[in-house]
């Protein structure tokens, strides 16, 4: 397996044992099993004084996920923007960075973690032809980061996620299973029973190739899926993240001006995530949609004959796959993930 996605803190003179996910123990709080909680749309759309220009806006940080710091800070970047993108909104003004120093770093420790993740937030925002500056920066119990990410545009540069049609389909540009795949690398690296168990019916390897998976994923900005949305006149869309597929799906169809609802019938999942997540009992969840992912996928609702032009161009233009998982139907704003969906493993 490629060293690119594997952090060595030898390298820099740091203690083996540094791990950047040790400096995060609320992760996985972020999600609060609460109905009185509700996600809201991915961003602000503010008016302005002048005629058909407006400002949106969106605000999102986390906890590091995995330990390099680098790839820490490109999948927090990809994943500020995804909000934007979610609008159909490619073309991203101005982005700046929050981030929270753990007061439990050593001063050598976060004058070489610090920079390594801004550097991975700057370079991917280069990517977006953005330059990222700091916006805020504190001393905290925790490490954080995240941004503000901000565009000015005319009402022809984005897609209210208000529009599903009955006939519709549903298209997902990501596959799901990254936190998990991301969960079961620290797996590895802290060893013990749980990992001894999980080696029965999984090898390393394959554990190793779904994490690489997973980051890529995470890494991979949804620019040319939000530019795709245009040519491709898509009706509505979301990112899926925290509340997981089900979730975003559910918010997503509480908006829209129509009575639809919306059928999944299939689910694109990292390869060996399922045995994975059978192992450490996490299935039922992840099949269901509720498993959290990170920085993940957009789900876009475009007619079927549009759907099938946009994954195919996605597939020229980005080298990556898109599926259609679903379909919108006339209903009362609803959800329903099949009990035999479909599975197709992503590698």
């Amino acid at each position: 397996m490629a060293n690119e996605f594997f952090f060595d803190p030898a390298k820099y003179g740091l203690r083996k044992s540094l791990k950047l996910t040790d400096f995060s123990e609320l992760r996985g709080h972020n999600v609060v099993d609460n109905n009185k909680i509700e996600i809201g749309l991915d961003a602000c759309l503010i008016p302005t004084r002048f005629p058909n220009l407006f400002i949106i806006e969106t605000v999102d940080f986390f906890y590091p996920l995995i330990d390099d710091p680098y790839l820490m800070g490109k999948i927090a970047c990809a994943n500020v923007l995804s909000d934007l993108y979610a609008f159909g909104v490619y073309c991203i003004d101005h982005v700046r960075i929050i981030m929270a120093v753990c007061d439990q770093m050593t001063e050598q420790e976060r004058a070489v973690v610090i920079p390594l993740m801004l550097k991975g937030f700057q370079d991917l925002a280069k990517v977006a032809n953005l330059k990222a500056i700091v916006q805020n920066a504190s001393v905290n119990p925790w490490c954080i980061i995240g941004g503000v990410a901000t565009s000015l545009c005319t009402s022809q540069e984005y897609i209210l996620p208000l529009n599903a049609q009955i006939g519709d389909v549903l298209v997902l540009t990501k596959p799901l299973g990254v936190q998990i795949a991301s969960n079961i690398n620290r797996w590895r690296i802290n060893g013990g029973e749980k990992w001894e168990n999980l080696l029965k019916v999984i090898t390393e390897d394959e554990v190793l190739k779904a994490f690489a998976t997973a980051v890529k994923n995470m890494c991979h900005l949804n620019k040319n899926a939000a530019y795709l949305m245009h040519k491709h006149e898509a009706h509505a869309a979301t990112d899926v993240t925290g509340f997981g597929i089900l979730g975003h799906a559910e918010n997503l169809v509480t908006f829209q001006s129509r009575e639809v609802s919306f059928h999944i019938d299939t689910l694109p999942i990292i390869k060996n995530v399922i045995q994975i997540s059978e192992v450490i009992g996490n299935k039922k969840r992840l099949l269901s949609g509720l498993a959290p992912e990170t920085s993940g996928g957009l789900l876009i609702c475009m007619s079927k004959d549009n759907a099938e032009r946009f994954c195919k161009e996605l597939a020229e233009i980005d080298d990556r796959q898109a599926w259609i998982i679903g379909t919108v139907e006339a209903g009362s704003k609803t959800v329903h993930i099949s009990s035999d969906v479909k599975i197709i493993e992503a590698s």
